[in-house]
This record gives structure tokens, C-alpha cells and sequence, in this order.
């Protein structure tokens, strides 16, 4: 991996390799359901089982720092021959600097890339993923890499939305060759709504539960509809979603099987449709559906769903980790991913991906995210220590001198915040 690619016509262009971070600490929702008093409603409601939290130690430029840094090294490639650096996220900290721009510390003597950061919710690591992949396949591609390092820090108000959290990132390298090849066909629905907007400072977004699921649902059914794109559930393997939480997952897969039945409505996805608009919001129907599509569910989606489920919504990444989910967890040479993006405003799309023998192997992939291992490492906490983690951020947020501080000691290799001073400038640390 240290030479550079060669500068022929690129052939089967996607991903090629991918490493992740997500912090060393953790609450489980059980604990946030005696904490709150609504036992099963986190844990059965919404599906998940833990949430990733980060101190005021780790900000955005940290997570991305690290999970980049840990696919250069961990697959030695050469910094030289990466011409593309894109981030996708929407954790931004800073209105005009590219968040791209604080990754650069990884690649000196290489200031020739292109790529900036994409921002529209959690649609941003997708964004850059198309973007990289067009550049690789353009007339403008020199014959060097492209690297996405996507991620986000999602964090919310004491409240009903505070568990549907989450904390991580993950970096792919693109190029030609590669293990995950991205097909030509996909479709992309987009729509103005205010269903989740960060229209004021700090991180906290405001948020329509109700309206962000009616619109999630509403995208996956447009994208699945759309004429001349990749079949039906049958044609492919395995299905990944992006996951605020694992439940609404399920609710996607669910409506997509139905559309695959012989008794689905003819008029499903008419728009302003009576009928159509009940079904975003009948619970009785969304039951019968989850029911009717459960053993499929088993078989195509669950494997994709352990990071989400552990690690919690990451926005940008969320996407990207139920794909790490899956590489982890199943043997993906010569299946079929359908890929579904969703990101508030609205933007989603769905594509899919090829497994195939590549540059580097799918089974080596596997061992280097080593996805159940690294998560059974990480340090529990008290539902009081992540409720004062999220007083501490908010406290530091947009504060200048800062020295941040934490209690858990950070993994080997973790890129951290070192200071904020006072004209609001960021240097970053790295842990031996």
C-alpha cells in the first residue's frame, strides 16, 4: 500500500478499506431507563442497548483524527498517495474552516488534495462518498486515493430525544479495485422540511420527532419506488440503514417488504395520498408490518445493526458503522448491499454495493476493524456521569481559553483536544 496507484482507467472503484473510532466510554440504556423511570422504553422503544459519550476532551476534529490515522496506519498507507480528503459531519466547530483542514497534521509533505467538508445532516458522509467516487472515475483523477473520514458527535436537551444519541467516525479509502464496489444505479429523494435544523450556536439541534420519522419513512419509500434502480429486496443480500435508532430501522426494512408484497396498495407512494399519509403514523400497521417482515429482517438487516445498536447514532457515520456491522459479521464476497442514507432538511438516497475479491481482502477488513473486540474494551458508566458529561460540553461550548478535562483514562493512539486558546485556535494532542 505505500506505492501510489497506477494512473490507468479505474475499474471496479469503492471501498477499498475502512476503520472506525468511537470513544472509550459508554452509559447503557438500562441505566438511562432507571435514571429516567421508564423501564424497556429505551431498551424495546427504541432498540438500543448502549450509547458512546465523549468529555470535553474529544471534539469532532479528535474522532475524525483518529479513525483517519487508524486507516493509514493500520493498512500502511502512504500519505503521499492520497489525493482526495473529504469529511463528511455536521458537528462543526467552526462556521468557515473546513474541518478537512484539521486532518491535514496526517499528511505532510502532501498538501496537493482536493476535498473539503460536506454538510447537510446526517447526509454528509454519503455526499462525500459519491464525490470521492466521481473524482476516482473522472478525467481529473491523478491515480492516488481518495480517503472519507466521516463522523459526528450527536448529543441532545434532558429529554425524550437525549437517548437516541451517539459518538464515533469512520474513515474508507477509495479507489480502484476495491472490496465494496459501488453500482452505477441509485436514487436520491430530497424534500424541504424542518424535521431536525441547528439554526442557533451550540450543539444541540431542535428537533420534530414525529415529522423526522414521517420524512425518514417517506424517503425510503421514494428511493425504493423510483423506476430503473436495482430491483427488490430479493435481488440483493443484505440491507444497511442509517440507524438514529434501531427501531426506525426495523419500520424501513418493514415498509419495504411490504412493497415487495402482492397486497400492497397501489396507491403507496402518492403523494398527499389519505392513505399513504396514514400509513407514516399508523402504529397498528407499522406492527403488523415489523411482524409480517421479521424473519427477513433476521436474515438481511440485523447483521449490519451491532455498532448502531452499541455505539448509538453518529449522523454522518451511522450509515458507514452498520457497514462495518456487516463486513464484521458476515462473509460479503459476491452479495449485494442495499445501502440507505438519510439525512434531515431532507436528503437521503440508496445504492448499492458489491462485495468482491479486491485490492485487500474482505477477511483482512474484517480483522482490522475487529469490530466485537474493540467494543467489549470499552470502560461503562453511570447514567449521572454521561448526564455530566453533557453539562460539561455544553458548558465548554464556544469557551476560549479552554484546557479540557475527563475522568477515563483514552485508548493508546486517541487524537484528543489538547487547548482551546484564546482566539479560539484548537491544537490537538495524541495519546502515546
Amino acid at each position: 500500500m505505500a506505492s501510489q496507484v497506477s494512473k490507468t482507467r479505474p475499474e471496479n472503484v469503492g471501498i477499498v478499506a475502512m476503520e472506525w473510532y468511537s470513544p472509550q466510554t459508554y452509559v447503557a440504556q438500562t441505566s438511562l431507563e432507571k435514571q429516567d423511570g421508564c423501564d424497556g422504553k429505551y431498551t424495546v422503544g427504541l432498540g438500543q442497548q448502549q450509547m458512546a459519550f465523549a468529555d470535553s476532551r474529544e471534539d469532532v476534529g479528535s474522532l475524525l483524527l483518529t479513525a483517519c490515522a487508524r486507516l493509514l496506519e493500520n493498512y500502511k498507507i502512504d500519505p503521499k498517495s492520497v489525493g482526495r480528503l473529504e469529511v463528511g459531519t455536521e458537528t462543526l466547530i467552526d462556521k468557515s474552516k473546513s474541518v478537512k483542514t484539521s486532518l491535514l497534521r496526517l499528511f505532510e509533505g502532501n498538501p496537493n488534495m482536493e476535498g473539503v467538508t460536506s454538510v447537510n445532516a446526517c447526509y454528509g458522509g454519503t455526499a462525500a462518498l459519491f464525490n470521492s467516487v466521481a473524482w476516482v472515475e473522472s478525467s481529473a483523477w491523478d491515480g492516488r486515493y481518495a480517503i472519507v473520514v466521516c463522523g459526528d458527535i450527536a448529543v441532545y436537551e434532558k429529554g425524550p430525544a437525549r437517548p437516541s444519541g451517539g459518538c464515533g467516525a469512520v474513515a474508507l479509502l477509495i479507489g480502484p479495485d476495491a472490496s465494496l464496489v459501488l453500482e452505477p444505479q441509485r436514487t436520491t429523494h430530497a424534500l424541504d422540511c424542518w424535521d431536525f435544523y441547528k439554526p442557533k450556536g451550540g450543539e444541540y439541534p431542535l428537533v420534530d420527532g414525529a415529522l423526522s420519522q414521517a420524512c425518514y419513512l417517506r424517503c425510503v419509500d421514494a428511493c425504493y419506488s423510483n423506476p430503473g434502480s436495482y430491483g427488490n429486496l430479493a435481488s440483493v443480500d443484505y440491507c444497511v440503514f442509517h440507524a438514529p435508532y434501531n427501531k426506525l430501522v426495523r419500520k424501513a426494512h418493514a415498509r419495504l417488504a411490504l412493497r415487495d408484497s402482492n397486497d400492497r396498495p397501489r396507491n403507496w407512494c402518492v403523494a398527499g395520498d389519505v392513505a399513504y399519509e396514514q400509513s407514516l403514523v399508523d402504529k397498528g400497521l407499522d406492527a403488523s408490518l415489523r411482524k409480517a417482515s421479521a424473519d427477513d429482517y433476521d436474515k438481511r438487516v440485523a447483521p449490519s445493526t451491532e455498532a448502531p445498536r452499541h455505539i448509538g447514532n453518529c449522523y454522518t457515520a451511522s450509515v458507514f458503522f452498520g457497514l462495518v456491522s456487516l463486513v464484521a459479521s458476515s462473509d460479503l464476497e459476491g452479495k449485494r448491499i442495499l445501502m440507505f442514507s438519510y439525512g434531515s432538511g431532507a436528503v437521503a438516497s440508496m445504492y448499492v454495493l458489491k462485495g468482491r475479491s479486491g485490492k485487500i481482502a474482505l477477511s483482512s477488513i474484517r480483522s482490522t476493524v475487529d469490530l466485537s473486540a474493540r467494543l467489549s474494551k470499552r470502560v461503562e458508566r453511570s447514567a449521572a456521569d454521561f448526564a455530566g458529561a453533557c453539562d460539561a460540553r455544553e458548558a465548554a461550548y464556544g469557551a476560549a481559553p479552554l484546557e479540557p478535562s475527563g475522568g477515563v483514562p483514552l485508548a493508546a493512539g486517541v487524537f484528543f483536544l489538547r487547548c482551546i486558546d484564546g482566539r479560539h485556535r484548537r491544537e490537538y494532542g495524541r495519546t502515546a
